[in-house]
């Protein structure tokens, strides 16, 4: 035990004295993981806490996917950073305009030729976010009461990826509506990772102005708002609207009939009137059955 606690001391003191009185080239930095933002300026830290060598040669890489290429090398910044980039002492790297593209390792390297360890290194990873970009928004322009209907967003600029939120007529909507006296009648299901917006069944005070807003560190962005009119199921205007149909194909039968009887156009004779005649049956046709059944905003199905 005695033998042990004498070689652990030997150890410590030969480190200390390599550490204090053998010239080593020792690098620390203030974080190995740093965030920026896009456009604003960042500092990667390399900090020279032992060296000997008056002159040491100072290089900085950028390595992305695995790729290592120069930023500074003989005393100069290249590649990307050219002209956004200076070393500040004693061999920090300042970016003073980050983009998306800046996102990589960094790796500073200090070589010292008069030191008894002349090399050293330290890796330094950097993500920058990106504000959201304005996203996506589909909304129905109509649906009917007690339909299932959803409302989605989306946007792919982002980083770290967005998290959504929707608004109905400028107010927030709660992630749960069971939480909200305003909204506990609502039964939407709201994801904010992916920006859905699904209602199970609409009800009338669910109609309104929806807009979305795409969120995450670097700000966030939102689309223009969107009407969403709710209607209520008319079960005697559908009706309508088919006996309505129904009477005018019958009209049309009998108008045809009726000039066919006259001999206005006879389907016997000459292939040129059999041809009139069914012309003038399909105009008939489509004009009654496009006046009955064409699609008014006043009426949903």
């Amino acid at each position: 035990s005695s033998k042990g606690s004498q070689t652990y001391l030997f150890i410590h003191f030969s480190f200390i004295f390599i550490l204090f009185f053998e010239p080593t080239v020792i690098l620390r930095t203030t974080s190995k993981s740093v965030w920026a933002t896009e456009f604003e300026p960042i500092e990667l830290t390399c900090l020279i806490e032992s060296i000997s060598t008056n002159n040491p040669r100072i290089e900085w890489k950028k390595i992305k996917n695995g790729v290592p290429s120069y930023v500074y090398f003989q005393n100069k910044i290249s590649g990307d950073l050219e002209h956004r980039a200076t070393l500040r002492e004693p061999a920090n790297l300042l970016i003073l305009n980050t983009t998306r593209s800046d996102s990589a390792q960094y790796r500073c390297e200090v070589a010292a030729i008069d030191d008894q360890k002349p090399f050293d290194e330290i890796v330094i990873s950097l993500s920058v976010r990106v504000k959201p970009v304005t996203p996506r928004c589909t909304v129905p322009e109509s649906v009917t009461v007690g339909s299932t209907t959803e409302l989605r967003c989306v946007e792919n600029e982002g980083y770290p990826p967005s998290q959504y939120q929707w608004f109905r007529n400028n107010e927030e909507l709660p992630d749960d509506p069971k939480t909200s006296t305003r909204f506990i009648n609502s039964s939407y299901v709201m994801n904010t990772d992916t920006g859905s917006l699904k209602f199970r069944t609409v009800k009338k005070e669910d109609a309104g102005d929806y807009h979305c807003q795409a969120r995450n560190e670097a700000g966030y962005s939102k689309c223009e708002a969107q009407l969403m009119e709710v209607y209520d199921q008319d079960i005697m205007g559908i009706s309508l609207k088919v006996l309505g149909g129904v009477t005018a194909l019958i009209l049309v039968t009998v108008g045809l009939c009726h000039i066919q009887k006259h001999s206005y156009c006879s389907c016997k004779d000459h292939r040129e009137n059999n041809n009139k005649c069914y012309v003038l049956f399909y105009s008939f046709y489509f004009y009654f059955l496009q006046g009955h059944f064409r699609h008014k905003s006043s009426f949903v199905i």
